[in-house]
């Protein structure tokens, strides 16, 4: 699918990073859309060259999911201006992972405020964002982090969900905190489980610890449900209390596989059973495919017109 656009020229392009093309093939195949690489070349400075194809359409659609972001940020932006210079006239990002969200206030004195810096220089450049399951802690909607575009907040619980139903995966569902519990409520809509939530209490900078409720786990699976797995010490710990009360087994279900170095090594030795993941990041975890619902949320946005900023 990467190369001659034909009669898509003029309409809309989705371009993918080289990290990530699979994913962004995924989305063109659903939206029956051609699909361009965005080349990068890495100086030895750690500079970094970005080159777009030499036609693009009036719709440039870039799919890059921001985890690790920190170079991805500044390729991206890299990438957007050099598409307005060209002379496409409405931007696309689709972003499964969106970074930066959860530092959303200065919890001390001096400290940067992420979530609306990053926010202003995304929603500054581009028309239109989507994205799944963000992280936020105290903002109602997406729109407030991203004051200057129309942005889509997607969430993929309900796919994870189905994918339990799907290939006959049984087990009480288990929020490890408070802040799951609305992913957790989505899976069991759709898969029919029982679910429980939990509470969880930060003990230092490197410690949780999870009080699970009062529920019959002795002789059931259980699967714990998160938005994202990151350090893996909260699966761990709800891993713990879950074996202890006689589950015969622990999975994990998450939309956001981020895996901080050494994470998957410490799950793994807790006894966690499988982990299963969606493909907002690649990962060898992948089992549920989110372009299908990537590709409804892009269609009706395109649908409606460009905003502006």
């Amino acid at each position: 699918m990467l190369g001659d656009r034909g009669n898509n020229r003029n309409t809309m392009l989705i371009l993918g990073f080289p990290e990530n093309l699979k994913q962004a093939q995924l989305l063109a195949q659903a939206m029956d859309c051609e699909l361009a690489a965005v080349t990068i070349h890495h100086f030895p400075d750690g500079e970094s060259l970005v080159t777009l194809p030499e036609t693009l359409a009036d719709t440039a659609v870039f799919f890059r999911t921001l985890h690790e972001p920190n170079a991805k940020l500044v390729e991206l932006y890299l990438a957007i201006q050099a598409a307005r210079a060209q002379g496409a006239k409405r931007i696309v990002l689709v972003a499964p992972y969106l970074c930066y969200m959860r530092q959303d206030k200065a919890f001390r004195p001096g400290q940067a405020v992420s979530q609306q810096i990053i926010g202003e220089l995304l929603s500054g450049c581009i028309d239109d964002l989507i994205t799944v399951d963000p992280h936020l802690h105290r903002i109602a909607s997406l729109s407030q982090a991203l004051p200057h575009c129309r942005s889509i907040a997607l969430s993929a619980a309900p796919l994870l969900g189905e994918y339990l139903t799907r290939n006959g995966i049984k087990g009480v569902l288990v929020g490890p905190d408070e802040e799951s519990a609305q992913w957790v409520e989505q899976v069991a809509l759709a898969s029919g489980l029982d679910m429980v939530v939990a509470s969880k209490e930060r003990v230092g900078d490197r410690e949780v610890r999870i009080t699970l409720p009062v529920h019959s786990y002795k002789g059931v699976a259980a699967i714990i449900v998160d938005d994202v797995i990151s350090s893996g010490k909260t699966v761990v710990e709800a891993v713990h209390q879950l074996l202890s009360r006689g589950a015969t087994a622990v999975g994990a279900l998450c939309t956001h596989a981020l895996f901080a170095p050494g994470a998957e090594e410490v799950m793994a030795a807790s006894g966690i059973h499988s982990v299963i993941s969606s493909n907002a990041i690649p990962h060898r975890t992948n089992q549920v495919d989110i372009s299908p619902l990537l590709a409804r949320a892009l269609r009706d946005t395109l649908s409606t017109g460009p905003a502006g900023n």
